[in-house]
């Protein structure tokens, strides 16, 4: 049986005239019309299931001395009961100002096999059920509001974001992507779409979203003409930088959603160094987003980072936590009223946790993820529950925006 290709996977592997772009506009024709709401909205999953109880701490808990000392660290104080990881230190102005917050104990319905391929799809789905669902809940979101262009919303990086697959258009791009055209190419490539004004302005969305720092213009390219060769991919201790620019310069625009992923969560051996450089990358990344953006827009932007399930409550042989359920969502913003920890807290006595191994989730993590989505695009409660995340009960409004 022949395997179907997805959309993003073809973007990322089409070529035209000599070119190579991990996300074409020539193939999908991009508008720059406005969206029919003003906030912005970034999903950033965390693939590789961050270990919420290491990220906020419930150092008041007094078991957690016991499951999880050998962490240590001088985690900075969040409300008398939880810490922030040092290695999230930097965020704190951010917490100052009320603008980072956490909901704990959330965890998709995913349960006992634990599978990162299984539980990413169904956070990404956003679906009660592992169903085959081929389609997203940012998708389905944007099929609900209605008034929308591919630039609207983007997905971002080199791996596919199903939390945007669907019907409804959505823009991709990755940080490598380059148009690599000789003079001659180029030369063709206007001649040619000169009497088609749709593909001219394709051409030129191509040329601006691919990654050329010295192009001078929307129709010029620098290149040798002996060897023309793309410039070599940016590092991947960089790599998250240079997506957070990206994002950022859509915000400041017409786009008001975007969707990445940030990997290295799996924390299976000596987690007190594995999760330093993850950590690092996601206050890199919400920095760098705040600082991209401005403070106008940083006002009405929401960030969310959630991962496909947690870790077990206390370390394993090797320092490292394996497999779990529980575990927490980040929120920044100024959108976002942050300065706590929401969520019932469920305890870390052995009675308390799932299955005596894991912490135990209170709350379905769509039900925070859809209250945003109300309060930002304006969407009823009714086709959140029953369209954009089938079979949520998302009970009462726990006020996470301003």
């Amino acid at each position: 049986m022949t395997k179907a290709l997805s959309r993003r996977a073809f973007l990322a592997r089409s070529s035209l005239i000599g070119c190579s772009v991990a996300a074409s506009p020539l193939l999908t024709p991009m508008s720059f019309a406005a969206a029919p709401w003003d906030t912005r909205l970034v999903v950033i999953i965390l693939r590789g299931a961050m270990d919420g109880l290491d990220v906020v701490r419930p150092y008041g808990a007094p078991e957690y001395a016991e499951l999880r000392g050998a962490l240590g660290g001088e985690a900075p104080d969040l409300d008398g009961f939880f810490a922030l990881h040092p290695a999230l230190n930097r965020l704190m102005p951010l917490w100052a100002k009320g603008q980072l917050g956490f909901v704990h104990a959330v965890s998709t319905p995913y349960r006992d096999k634990r599978s990162h391929f299984d539980g990413q799809d169904l956070l990404e789905a956003g679906t009660d059920a592992l169903n085959g669902s081929r389609d997203g809940w940012l998708n389905r979101m944007l099929g609900e509001v209605g008034g929308i262009e591919s630039r609207t919303a983007f997905a971002i990086g080199h791996g596919e974001m199903k939390v945007l697959n669907g019907p409804a258009p959505v823009a991709d791009w990755s940080p490598d992507a380059n148009l690599v055209l000789s003079p001659q190419a180029l030369r063709l490539a206007q001649m040619v779409m000169q009497d088609d004004p749709a593909f001219h302005a394709a051409l030129n969305e191509a040329l601006m979203l691919s990654d050329m720092d010295e192009q001078p213009g929307p129709l010029s390219v620098t290149v040798d003409e002996d060897e023309p060769m793309a410039p070599p991919p940016t590092p991947p201790s960089k790599a998250h930088l240079k997506v957070a620019e990206f994002t950022a310069d859509q915000l400041r625009g017409d786009t008001r959603i975007a969707s990445f992923s940030i990997n290295g969560w799996d924390t299976h051996n000596n987690q007190s160094r594995a999760i330093q450089p993850a950590l690092g990358r996601l206050a890199d990344t919400i920095l760098a987003l705040q600082a991209g953006v401005g403070e106008a827009v940083w006002q009405k932007t929401a960030v969310v980072a959630m991962t496909e399930f947690g870790r077990t409550a206390q370390l394993n042989g090797t320092g490292g936590t394996d497999h779990g359920t529980g575990g927490a969502m980040i929120m920044a913003g100024g959108a976002i009223r942050g300065g706590r920890v929401y969520g019932d807290w469920p305890g870390l006595g052995e009675a308390s946790l799932f299955e005596r191994r894991d912490l135990m989730p209170t709350q379905d993590v769509r039900a925070p993820a859809a209250w945003i989505l109300r309060g930002m695009a304006g969407l009823d409660q009714a086709t959140l529950e029953r369209v954009v995340f089938p079979g949520l009960q998302m009970g009462g409004d726990p006020g996470l925006l301003l």
